[in-house]
């Protein structure tokens, strides 16, 4: 039944609607892949020497031991985001003679091969061989030592479907779990109680007891079947076609009306935000990348990069900008055709975008204020980065996705998800993110610090001022255009 299940899938690929439509972005994510498993394997190889490097007269497992929890819990927050749940279309099985858990195993055991975990392999495979030939461990306590990490790694993929499984909708039911989490990290930080050492000490201690392989073991198991059960109990049909009753809510946009004639479209813009979920994640994503600048400017080795700080001050203020301006009009791709039938404007409906960035930025490049902090250059380089957002990117970005063609899903999570992704949202982030550090860059060498910064300020002012005529220009593209979007809108990717 299994080689069946795999025949489908196999048939379910290729005749994919989008297979052929992204077949572009699947050859490139392909070379992305293959680049990850190279860098990854050569990592692998040469750990034990960078760990020796680091640490002389150190066992090289029993470092790796010592962060081998970080490692794991990095890679379940970034399985959360970046995984992809294994499905499997079980409307047409439930009316054969097949039974569920059959089904249900074939899932399970379709996540085992998951290109994270080929990751992880790829790296503890070549380092446990290169300690049995240099004696750091025998060959069975490097293999019992594999199989611990191999099976604690399938723990995370499985506790990773399972959060996402049966959290996502309940949230509630995973607090407690984040508090145990949040505890634990507490006392860990003010090292009260350091789970991380205990972990390792544990892996350690397998070296010399190859039998304590069974805990991990075992604790992959009990992931398993946890999963199994749930889906299980929830392998109906009608469970997914239940609806929660919720009273209906209006939000009041009328304050919207004193923008004149783009205040419908406006409006329809913010319930878009409001109302679906990869939307409304682009607001969280843009006061999340608030705290970027935390990475970069009390690091010392930054302060030697100054460039590096133009990048920073151009993705704070920016960063919903890009994240919502590079997918128009694809935000309206479900009724763009029944807009672009009407008596509407179509300058009209790009000001209300850019009224949406421009006020974006605005707030963005108010929070950043408090980073003055670190400097009053900090302060004024950010100000000039939302300047040259408002005047230079913005018009960029317009003219960029006036050959958006691919519709999106609005309710589908934004992480990992390149529905609505074309060349130009891949060749836009060139003169969005680069030609401005390239600008300051060149003139910091050719004058100074304050030259520089003026520099992308006054290109932003130009920009500002030449408002009117680049969106005059834009708009002739749109309409040129527009009868390739609708048509490309109408296409339904799978």
């Amino acid at each position: 039944m299994f080689k069946k299940f795999l025949y489908l899938e196999w048939k379910a690929f290729f005749r994919s609607a989008s297979f052929g439509q992204s077949l572009g972005l699947k050859i490139f994510l392909g070379f992305f892949a293959i680049y990850f498993l190279v860098s990854f394997l050569v990592l692998g190889i040469f750990l034990r020497d960078i760990l020796l490097e680091l640490k002389p007269n150190s066992n090289p497992i029993e470092v790796v031991n010592s962060y081998i929890l970080l490692w794991l819990l990095a890679e379940l927050v970034l399985r959360f985001f970046m995984q992809s749940l294994p499905v499997l279309n079980i409307k047409p099985l439930l009316v054969v003679p097949i039974n569920r858990p059959t089904i249900i195993n074939f899932v399970l055991i379709k996540s085992l091969f998951s290109f994270y975990n080929t990751l992880t392999l790829i790296i503890i495979v070549p380092f446990s061989i290169s300690c049995m030939v240099n004696n750091d461990a025998s060959v069975l306590q490097a293999m019992m030592w594999l199989i611990a990490v191999f099976c604690m790694i399938l723990t995370v993929n499985y506790a990773n479907f399972l959060i996402k499984k049966k959290f996502a909708d309940n949230l509630k039911a995973l607090l407690p779990y984040l508090i145990i989490a949040i505890a634990l990290g507490s006392l860990e930080y003010f090292e009260v109680f350091k789970i991380t050492e205990i972990v390792g000490q544990f892996f350690t201690l397998l070296l010399q007891q190859p039998v304590l392989v069974l805990a991990p073991v075992l604790l992959a198991l009990g992931m398993y079947f946890w999963n199994f059960a749930y889906l299980r109990n929830n392998f109906y049909l009608d469970s997914s076609l239940k609806t929660k009753s919720k009273e209906a809510q209006t939000t009041d946009l009328s304050w919207t009306k004193r923008f004149g004639d783009i205040a419908p479209f406006l409006q329809l813009d913010l319930k878009l935000i409001l109302r679906n979920k990869r939307p409304k994640t682009t607001v969280y994503m843009s006061l999340l990348i608030l705290v970027y600048g935390l990475f970069f400017y009390p690091n010392p080795t930054y302060q030697e990069m100054p460039a590096m700080f133009v990048f920073v001050g151009i993705f704070m203020t920016g960063i919903f900008m890009i994240n919502f301006g590079q997918f128009i009009p694809a935000w309206d791709s479900g009724y763009f055709n029944m807009m672009m039938a009407q008596n509407i404007s179509m300058k009209q409906y790009l000001a209300s975008k850019v009224g949406l960035m421009t006020f974006s930025i605005i707030v963005l490049g108010i929070l950043t204020s408090p980073y003055a902090y670190f400097g009053w250059n900090i302060f004024w380089l950010n100000l000039a980065c939302a300047i040259y957002n408002l005047g230079v990117n913005i018009p960029v970005l317009l003219f960029a996705t006036s050959f958006n063609k691919k519709r999106i899903d609005l309710e589908k999570s934004p992480f990992m998800n390149y529905q609505g992704t074309g060349a130009a949202q891949w060749l836009v982030a060139l003169p969005l993110m680069v030609l401005p550090l390239l600008i300051w860059y060149v003139s910091f060498l050719v004058s100074n610090e304050i030259i520089a910064t003026a520099t992308l300020a006054i290109l932003g002012i130009i920009g500002l001022l030449l408002r009117n005529f680049l969106m005059n220009k834009i708009v002739l593209l749109y309409k040129k255009q527009k009868y390739a979007m609708i048509n490309g809108f109408k296409q339904q990717e799978n």
